[in-house]
């Protein structure tokens, strides 16, 4: 497995590289915009060429080129944002906890809860229950995220929180999950109602969004699963659906569903981008979308090449999972 491993890591770095080359290369032809945003209109040859000294752009690209590859290699990051006059690499350390905390919960709530109803699915294929669920997932997959952020918005966080009082929902801002608790000075405590309040009605978001394709993909894996002749054999042999669904079933639809998961991962990403954006949540996806407003090209860089290597490092942990769940996928 090892060699494997190494042979795939081996295999995705001239990629990942040319992914950071053409990211400078298309943020490089426009970076002069970036300049008359920080000097503003009128700004003399002098002004320019002090300001692209002060951002790094004097250097020659391929100086550029190698700081960038470098900070990646070290995860140092230590370029200043032009926009924030802070070190790169101290709002990524920022911006991945709130990141985290409602992309992994948004993913194993949604898996779940999307393989239990492809079971119930499976084992009533035909049937109303089978039907009735099938239509409310394809109800759910045919409305906008936007349209969902903007519903959970209004009821979620403004009448049910603050009209009524009923949930303890945050329509915008994030405080640390962990870190001190109220009225106390020691750091790295757990803070549960901090999550509640900014991080679970994004995370409800979320899994309504991806339950209706995730449930669709399921429901098709395990009914055809249904039709295996091991199935029909457990059957014969008196075994029960529960037995059958959880030993026999859902053992063998392993692969598709490590498949599913890990896909997913990506696109809870780039989902993320629009919540934390709406929610005021200071995330990765925020912190990309203020640098590219701001035209603050080195935080760009650095939030892009965390997305790539986070989606390489995803693929080649898939096809590890498969050896693992699977002991008759062989890495070679």
């Amino acid at each position: 497995m090892w060699a494997y491993l190494v042979r795939r890591v081996l295999y995705y770095i001239p990629l990942y590289l040319s992914i950071l080359l053409v990211v400078m290369l298309m943020l490089r032809v426009n970076v002069d915009s970036a300049i008359m945003v920080k000097l503003g209109k009128n700004p003399t040859p002098e002004q320019i060429e002090l300001i692209r000294t002060d951002m790094g752009l004097d250097k020659p690209f391929l100086t550029q080129y190698y700081i960038l590859v470098k900070d990646v290699l070290t995860l140092s990051f230590e370029q200043r944002s032009w926009d924030q006059s802070v070190p790169v690499g101290e709002m990524i350390r920022k911006a991945i906890p709130p990141t985290l905390m409602i992309t992994l919960p948004s993913l194993a709530i949604t898996a779940t809860i999307s393989i239990a109803i492809g079971l119930v699915c499976s084992f009533n294929r035909g049937r109303w229950l089978d039907r009735g669920l099938m239509i409310l997932a394809v109800l759910g997959m045919s409305v906008s995220y936007l349209v969902y952020i903007i519903i959970g918005q209004y009821f979620g966080a403004s009448v049910l929180s603050q009209e009524m009082g009923v949930l303890p929902f945050e329509i915008q801002g994030y405080e640390p999950v962990i870190g001190p608790l109220e009225g106390e000075s020691s750091a790295g405590l757990l803070n549960p109602m901090n999550w509640v309040k900014y991080c679970m009605l994004p995370v409800i978001i979320g899994v309504v969004v991806a339950m209706g394709y995730d449930t669709r993909f399921y429901r098709a894996v395990m009914v055809e699963e249904c039709t295996r002749d091991y199935i029909t054999t457990a059957l014969a042999k008196g075994a029960s659906s529960k037995k059958i669904m959880f030993v026999h079933m859902l053992k063998n639809a392993l692969i598709p569903i490590v498949t599913r998961v890990m896909i997913s991962l990506p696109f809870l990403i780039g989902g993320s981008i629009l919540v934390e954006y709406y929610f005021s949540i200071p995330g990765m996806g925020r912190t990309m979308i203020d640098a590219i407003n701001s035209k603050d090209f080195p935080v760009v860089q650095a939030t892009v090449s965390v997305f790539a290597a986070f989606v390489i490092i995803t693929v080649i942990l898939t096809d590890v999972l498969y050896a693992l769940v699977d002991p008759r996928v062989r890495l070679s």
